[in-house]
């Protein structure tokens, strides 16, 4: 049964961007209810490079709103959602990833803002709301925090969680900048970017079902430093502390 004849109100009207690297083990079901939603109007998977078998069953695919696109080798979460943004053709883009954490039931929630014309991007929060989240690591809830705060201190944002996957833009947001981080560090080049162009952000409670290592999780310690030197480089406020440096040394 189709799954938007269900709901005659709603027009499809997101590209759903899937980063996907390795991802076997949930790659078919996560596909599956991306595409039960009916707010999708296209599904753009880029994989970057997997070896487990993914690419096998990308092939099998058998769905018009579906386009796949493979990266030569491994390049980074950054570097397949700038391919996926370029080859986005909807009104509005979501990054969806590929392991199940994430739940495509809620696109209606997080496009609402948009279609009322309230917000230009949307930030779907694991910290906001009363929505079921599996209990993890800690010290990541922490590090998650302490990076959202400093992005805060840097983009005059208020946001509660800078680091979620479930991002929704207007297209013309994302055609407004360039992006250029290829792995984790996207997130905090995100917000920033979206931050300098005094783009409308609203957020949005979502539920959330962690990985651990063992089932696949990917960021690291590394990712998290890596994060405090984007929102250094990309916010406006590390450009004027930059300039600021500059004409002290030059005096």
């Amino acid at each position: 049964m189709d799954h938007a004849s269900q709901s005659p109100d709603i027009t499809p009207c997101l590209s759903v961007v899937m980063p996907c690297y390795n991802e076997i083990a949930t790659i078919e079901e996560v596909v599956e209810r991306v595409l039960a939603s009916p707010w999708t109007e296209e599904l753009v998977i880029v994989d970057d490079g997997s070896r487990d078998g993914t690419r096998d069953l990308l092939e099998k695919l058998d769905d018009p709103r579906v386009r796949v696109f493979l990266q030569p080798y491994n390049q980074g979460k950054g570097a397949a959602l700038r391919r996926g943004f370029e080859e986005a053709r909807a009104p509005y883009v979501v990054v969806q990833d590929a392991d199940l954490e994430y739940d495509p039931a809620e696109y209606g929630d997080l496009v609402a803002p948009l279609l009322a014309d309230r917000a230009d991007v949307v930030y779907g929060s694991r910290f906001l709301g009363g929505r079921p989240h599996r209990v993890l690591y800690f010290w990541h809830s922490v590090g998650n925090k302490v990076l959202t705060t400093v992005s805060n201190m840097f983009t005059n944002l208020n946001l509660t969680d800078m680091e979620t996957c479930y991002k929704v833009f207007r297209r013309e947001v994302l055609e407004s900048f360039t992006l250029e981080e290829n792995r984790f560090g996207i997130e905090p080049e995100i917000t920033a970017k979206v931050a300098r162009g005094h783009w409308r952000v609203y957020e949005i409670g979502i539920s959330y079902a962690g990985r651990t290592y063992d089932e696949g999780k990917k960021i690291g310690w590394k990712d998290g430093i890596r994060a405090i030197y984007c929102i250094l480089r990309y916010s406006g406020t590390g450009d004027r502390l930059a300039r600021r440096r500059r004409a002290r040394v030059g005096r």
